[in-house]
């Protein structure tokens, strides 16, 4: 059953009852009154920051419903499971949902029986969404991963300017718009789309003064990380850019006798959480992962970050490289690269932007592997990538871009890593009675959903569990699942099966291609764009003339010239600081020797401190080169 609401306005007592801490990080609560307060607000704030709890505290304090938008369907399913474990009533609405449980919730939601209410940018193109939105009593609209608004973003979504729409439902009501990256550009444009009133505009200082930056250029790069994690001890990630390598990279750590575990969007929901499990209780030490791999994951003693391959922008590298070292502690971010890789970003941009007629000719391909007739509206399809290569014969990298290219547009929703349980729902007590009676060889099949999910059933889609049913019955999986569709289809509940396979779905509907609404244009600036961010990251590898928190801040349109002292620039001008100090004093200790008389240059250098010793020869040269000592004709050195 939904829990009862508890009425709370104290932001301190909230994050205590719920959260069970006792003060907020710094700028959390000037964030949460600014809401409070009723006024427009963007939260700027780095990775593992408490961005979260900026929107979901005065979501609870203001009442009525939190309307929170985000791009991720597994990041929406982690907050909502994370705020149900709290006691705190929420709910998601994603593209695979049964149009009856999307119902549900909608109903649910108007008789105020959430606090919290997720949904997707796309949710917000749906006609029956918002011909329900005002029954809602929306207090608070929040945007998570608010730099998708922008064009100027790395991960722009055009559905995403649909937001202003719920500001002419509910104009009255406060905006917070969160995220981790934003340049100032960025931020400008976020609030002009979602025009904000009067913002108010927090931006957490983007240094990490436990975080050391480090940039090595080698040729062995899986080498030189081994070096890292035997030097530095504790939990790590390493990202490598391809399923394949991340693999090469965890057995070739193993082999080397480091622990490590391996994650992509290509293994199984149960291999994912397994891994994901074994890395967060320490029992792997290593996650060798691609970019699907830590979004929403809260690994506070993450020493190392290591990157051996590059992303393509310094949002995407400052937000994975931020995941180290929450907790405070020294952590490092390191970044390993070679020359070639530089050339191989560069050529990879030509993949990431087909031509628009290849994009276009792999919309009508998944339109006839999918089967989906012009003019059909949304629905979920399972799909396979490589097999869809295969019968159309095209190239899987091209073709994986393109449809990120087709969802960018807003016309698809592409998810790699979808996973969805089993799921049961009962629309009438009284005719599942009915069949009941009249079916006696269904009788303890019902029973036995009856006493393991109650009474729930009739109001909820409730999650199951046909491996529990079928070691409660004594029979086969199969046999559970034969018995659920057989009433599923005879109209008795509503039966989801599990899924855990990428899905695809068109956005409204399927376009015949010749009216296909591809913005070339906009594509074109998506393109311009990228480059111009694969040429950022590239001189941030390569120019080691800087502090690198100060490269991330300045990006950042922060203005402070302080420099971390804990990167590897701040390091090395440390060491040549101090061994420059040291020559001065061996200098300057030659010439108080020298001038009680000349020495033979070996006699000279026993007679000097031990320090001061190893740096004879550099010191003499430059007093040599400063006329300030000379030779005489003995071989004396004379000043």
């Amino acid at each position: 059953m939904l829990s009862k609401k508890v009425e709370m306005t104290d932001p301190s007592e909230i994050l205590q009852k719920y959260w069970g801490y006792t003060q907020f990080r710094e700028p959390q609560l000037e964030i949460i009154n600014s809401v409070l307060q009723g006024n427009d607000t963007l939260a700027l704030m780095p990775t593992g920051g408490g961005k979260s709890l900026c929107f979901q505290i005065p979501g609870i304090a203001l009442g009525g419903v939190c309307l929170v938008v985000t791009p991720l369907v597994a990041l929406m399913k982690d907050q909502v499971e994370q705020l149900k474990k709290r006691e705190i009533t929420a709910a998601y609405i994603d593209a695979g949902m049964h149009w009856r449980e999307v119902q549900i919730i909608l109903d649910n939601t108007t008789a105020q029986a959430y606090q919290f209410l997720y949904i997707s940018p796309e949710r917000l193109q749906s006609e029956r969404f918002f011909s329900r939105l005002a029954a809602f009593h929306v207090k608070l609209l929040a945007i998570d991963e608010a730099h998708c608004i922008s064009q100027w973003g790395y991960d722009f979504r055009p559905s995403y300017l649909e937001i202003y729409k719920v500001r002419e439902v509910y104009p009255n009501i406060p905006i917070i718009a969160v995220t981790a990256t934003a340049t100032p550009k960025v931020s400008l444009d976020i609030q002009s789309k979602l025009q904000m009133l009067k913002p108010n505009t927090f931006s957490k200082s983007f240094a990490r003064a436990n975080l050391s930056y480090s940039v090595f250029e080698v040729e062995d790069k899986a080498k030189r990380a081994l070096e890292i994690l035997k030097k530095v001890q504790g939990s790590s990630v390493v990202y490598v850019r391809s399923r394949k390598k991340a693999k090469l990279m965890a057995d070739f750590l193993v082999k080397a006798g480091v622990s490590a575990g391996f994650y992509h969007a290509g293994l199984t929901y149960a291999e994912r959480s397994l891994k994901q499990e074994q890395w967060l209780k320490s029992k792997t030490r290593v996650m060798v992962a691609t970019n699907a791999f830590g979004m929403g994951i809260d690994k506070p003693n993450v020493r190392t970050v290591i990157h051996i391959d590059i992303p393509d922008s310094v949002e995407a590298y400052y937000q994975e490289a931020g995941r180290a070292g929450r907790d405070e502690e020294k952590a490092y971010a390191v970044a390993i690269y070679s020359t070639s890789d530089l050339d191989e970003q560069n050529k990879a941009l030509k993949d990431q932007f087909p031509d628009i007629q290849y994009i276009k000719k792999v919309y009508q391909a998944l339109a006839n592997q999918l089967q989906v007739a012009t003019g059909s509206v949304e629905q979920q399809y399972d799909f396979d990538l490589l097999h869809f290569q295969k019968v159309f014969n095209l190239e899987v990298r091209t073709t994986f871009f393109a449809l990120k290219h087709l969802e960018q547009q807003g016309l698809i929703l592409f998810n790699e890593s979808f996973y969805q349980p089993s799921a049961l729902f009962v629309p009438d007590h009284e005719i599942l009675y009915q069949f009941q009676v009249a079916n006696a060889r269904y009788d303890v099949f019902v029973k036995a959903i009856l006493r393991t999910y109650g009474g729930e059933m009739y109001t909820d889609f409730v999650t199951i569990s046909e491996k529990l049913l079928a070691d409660k019955l004594k029979v086969e999986v199969a046999v559970v699942v034969s018995f659920l569709n057989a009433l599923a289809n005879a109209g008795i509940w509503i039966y989801k099966q599990q899924k855990d396979s990428p899905q695809i779905s068109f956005v409204n509907q399927r376009f015949a291609v010749a009216d296909l609404p591809f913005d070339a244009h906009y594509y074109k600036e998506r393109k311009e764009v990228a480059a111009g961010k694969i040429a950022t990251i590239q001189h941030y590898l390569t120019d080691g003339h800087r502090c690198r928190s100060l490269v991330f801040q300045h990006y950042f349109g922060e203005d402070t010239n302080q420099t971390c002292g804990v990167c590897d620039f701040c390091i090395q001008k440390k060491k040549c600081s101090l061994h420059n100090d040291l020559v001065l004093e061996a200098k300057a200790e030659i010439l108080m020797l020298l001038n009680a008389k000349a020495q033979l240059p070996d006699f000279l250098k026993q007679k000097l401190k031990p320090n001061h010793q190893l740096l004879f020869g550099e010191a003499i040269e430059e007093l040599l080169e400063a006329r300030h000592v000379h030779y005489d004709a003995f071989g004396k050195l004379k000043a």
